[in-house]
């Protein structure tokens, strides 16, 4: 068994990795860490896991995560770094946040600020060439929600040249949790039941860096995104609209053919038959990404809608199925394609 340690544990995808953890048959749950809980029992931060839930919460010391054979890092964005550096080199690292995803410092310091602490192989298995590499690694930056939904759903399409690189737009709608757990005004119930609102609109959101680099690589060419995120009143899930300007001949039969020809052997990605859509409903819990898609004639743009969990395939689901490439585990362990249900 692979001992792993969670630091972050107190926060939404922290309580979602240990969840998996404890159901996983080849992993086994080392220390959990959240400086800010630090003594109290997991229980009383996450009452949905019984099987864990008479552990303390220890403070995220370097010492004491290295002990675990895998670490993961559910940490806010820069703060896994400072962690790093102090880890043995032997142990194995999933870094949720987004120190490591990014190739090009000048976008982490526009986006983020500070320093740029490296590149580490990208953990979307999904992308050309990505499960390989993160099959030779130790360290492994697994990808965003936002930036696992649309990469998803236009890699394929970009990468058979079926639309234009430089046209390329995103609205996507998000449930709280993707916020994190820090109390805000704005992720108030009283704030979002019964209302959609758009944020950081104009290109500023952290993952759009991070989303035209992986479809840039799979378009072999710059990518341009124009992407508005939307907070629905909703805990979990992603669903997200992509579009692109079409490339002159090309029809839907040959965006459906490179979404089915790309993703026809992958076990977390499903194209859904012609006439269903997407929904957040049907993700809910596992570890898919459903996509459909369309062309609007009218307007000469493909339409790819994708919807995940964000807090598993877009978040502790994704770590574990990198974790499990990682380790030599079958890919689909300790993880489910079945959605829940009302």
């Amino acid at each position: 068994m692979t001992t792993v340690a969670v630091a972050g544990a107190s926060g939404y995808a922290g309580g979602e990795l240990i969840r998996l953890i404890t159901g996983h048959p080849d992993l086994t749950l080392g220390p959990v860490a959240a400086a800010s809980r630090a003594g109290e029992r997991l229980v009383s931060v996450h009452p949905q896991l019984a099987d864990a839930g008479d552990r303390l919460l220890v403070e995220a010391d370097p010492a004491v995560l290295g002990e675990a054979d895998l670490v993961l890092l559910a940490l806010p964005h820069g703060e896994s770094a400072a962690i790093v550096a102090k880890l043995p080199s032997s142990v194995s690292v999933v870094d949720l946040g987004a120190d490591f995803r990014l190739i090009d410092p000048a976008g982490w310091s526009e986006y983020y600020g500070g320093s740029h602490a490296g590149t580490w192989t990208y953990g979307l298995p999904e992308l050309p060439g990505q499960r390989a590499a993160v099959a030779a690694s130790s360290r492994v930056a697994n990808p965003g929600c936002y930036a696992t939904a649309v990469a998803v759903a236009l890699a394929p399409v970009l990468g058979s040249a079926l639309a234009d690189p430089d046209d390329v737009v995103v609205v996507a709608a998000s449930g709280t949790s993707g916020a994190g757990r820090k109390a805000t005004d704005s992720l108030l119930a009283s704030q979002v039941m019964g209302s959609m609102s758009a944020y950081k609109v104009g290109g500023t959101h952290q993952h759009t860096p991070e989303m035209e680099q992986a479809l840039s690589a799979a378009a072999g060419a710059p990518v341009t995104l124009g992407f508005t995120p939307l907070l629905a009143p909703m805990s979990r899930g992603i669903v997200a609209t992509c579009t692109a300007r079409l490339t002159s001949g090309a029809t839907v039969d040959d965006v459906r053919s490179a979404l089915t020809t790309a993703y026809a052997a992958e076990p977390f990605i499903e194209v859904l038959p012609e006439g269903l859509w997407p929904q957040t409903s049907s993700v809910y819990g596992c570890n898919m990404v459903h996509l459909q898609c369309a062309v609007d004639t009218h307007s000469g743009r493909v339409v790819v809608v994708s919807a995940l969990d964000n807090l598993v395939k877009g978040a502790a689901g994704q770590a574990i199925q990198n974790a499990n490439i990682m380790l030599g585990l079958p890919e689909t362990a300790g993880l489910t394609r079945n959605g829940v249900a009302p």
